[in-house]
């Protein structure tokens, strides 16, 4: 095996204490990545020996470029960037794009190369489908970009939806009128607009009808003109919900529709979501993306729940991504 001996000079100390970690924390992180390979820090200088030193010297450059950019060096960070590291990807050209300042200045980046194509996907498509697990981001990516084309004054108004479709619990069950019955399947998309416009922000938008939440079914019969339209869960659409959703569209209007196929809970199994993209996929406007596991940006476990349930279900979780079309 072939004994790689590379240095890597970093052009600055500011840029020592983020690279390495409060207590050397990051630079054991890496160290641990890449346990081919023996690094030694002298000064400003990274000295890497081993079959991995390539790999983790370009781990070194990727970081040192995001730490120059002003991004914020966690482990969560370093996970991500090794990971597309490995995958030949560069995480100075995903973690570094910028989709919306939120509230309190917060900034939304794309967390995976996955999560870059998927907002780049929204930006260039009037109609996009996020096919993919739970934690992927494809409801909070969705509403950034809304809350982002708002901003920039693209869109007039913003419009989130959803099936209410029941999981356990039937709706005639839970108290109060439709809105209070339906509200906790929008719950998710009032989260995730709080954390881009903070409770206040949304309160003024919806009060001036510049938001508007609301089951798929309220959908019925409108034209929707200017907007940027979210379908969420769409898994547990029906074929006709699905269509009667994608004709709603309007003149200057943006659609994204979110599900994960391997989650349907419609009573006849039959989700509105498959099967779309051979029916779809040549038309212009129209994008499909599917993010994976490796796009999962919440606590790891959540990574692991995935993946053990793939396994144990034999591979048919990714079957059934495949159902709507092609590779997840």
């Amino acid at each position: 095996m072939t004994e790689h001996t590379l240095t890597l000079h970093i052009p600055g100390n500011h840029l020592m204490g983020a690279l390495l970690g409060e207590y050397d924390q990051h630079l054991r992180h890496i160290e641990d990545a890449f346990p081919d390979t023996t690094v030694t820090v002298r000064g400003n200088e990274v000295h890497l020996s081993g079959p991995g030193a390539g790999a983790a010297r370009t781990t070194f450059e990727e970081l040192v470029l995001l730490a120059e950019n002003g991004q914020r060096l966690d482990l969560n960070t370093l996970d991500s960037t090794i990971d597309m590291v490995r995958a030949d990807e560069r995480p100075s050209s995903v973690l570094t794009h910028e989709i919306l300042r939120a509230d309190r200045g917060r900034v939304v980046r794309p967390k995976s190369s996955g999560q870059k194509r998927y907002v780049e996907a929204i930006e260039d498509n009037v109609v996009t489908f996020g096919i993919g697990p739970a934690g992927t981001g494809k409801s909070w990516l969705a509403v950034a970009t809304a809350v982002a084309a708002l901003q920039a004054g693209a869109v007039e108004r913003i419009i989130l939806t959803r099936p209410a479709v029941e999981a356990g619990e039937r709706l005639g069950f839970l108290p109060g009128d439709l809105m209070a019955k339906v509200d906790p399947y929008l719950r998710p998309l009032y989260d995730a607009l709080h954390d881009m416009a903070g409770a206040d922000g949304v309160e003024r938008l919806m009060e001036r009808g510049v938001v508007e939440v609301a089951p798929l079914a309220f959908m019925r019969g409108r034209t929707l003109n200017s907007s940027f339209i979210i379908l969420d869960e769409a898994q547990n659409t029906t074929a006709e919900q699905m269509k009667m959703f994608l004709t709603r569209i309007g003149h200057g209007s943006k659609a994204v529709v979110t599900g994960d196929i391997t989650q349907v809970d419609v009573a006849t199994g039959r989700s509105g979501l498959s099967g779309l993209e051979p029916i779809l996929g040549g038309i212009d406007g129209i994008g499909f993306v599917r993010l994976s596991k490796r796009d999962v940006v919440r606590h790891r476990i959540v990574q692991e729940i995935v993946d053990a349930y793939e396994k144990a279900n034999g591979g048919k979780a990714n079957d059934a991504g495949r159902a709507d079309g092609g590779p997840r």
